[in-house]
């Protein structure tokens, strides 16, 4: 049952890490649309920087677990955001 909790919270971590990207390139995005944002944070090279921003979500996942006692799916979000962390150094230095 503990695995099917951390396999939970893995998902929900990496759906709220895309969620919080589509809203920091709608914030902040210059393109008219999200292709165009997406566009423009590649070749300017901040997307790493976007990603990062879009992980923040997470936060709210983590402590909202923590407070449930749901400490496997907790356990899930963090480790989405050391994958979504470990995909971002993978992509700002290659």
């Amino acid at each position: 049952m503990k695995n099917k909790d951390t396999l939970i919270g893995i998902i929900i971590g990496l759906v709220c890490s895309i969620v919080g990207l589509i809203l920091v390139l709608l914030f902040f995005g210059n393109g008219n649309s999200l292709k165009d944002s997406l566009q423009i944070a590649l070749n300017q090279g901040v997307f790493t920087k976007l990603m990062s921003m879009g992980a923040i979500l997470n936060l709210g996942a983590f402590f909202l677990f923590i407070q449930t006692n749901q400490d496997s799916r907790a356990k899930g979000v963090l480790i989405a955001t050391i994958i979504v962390a470990v995909a971002t150094l993978i992509i700002r230095f290659i």
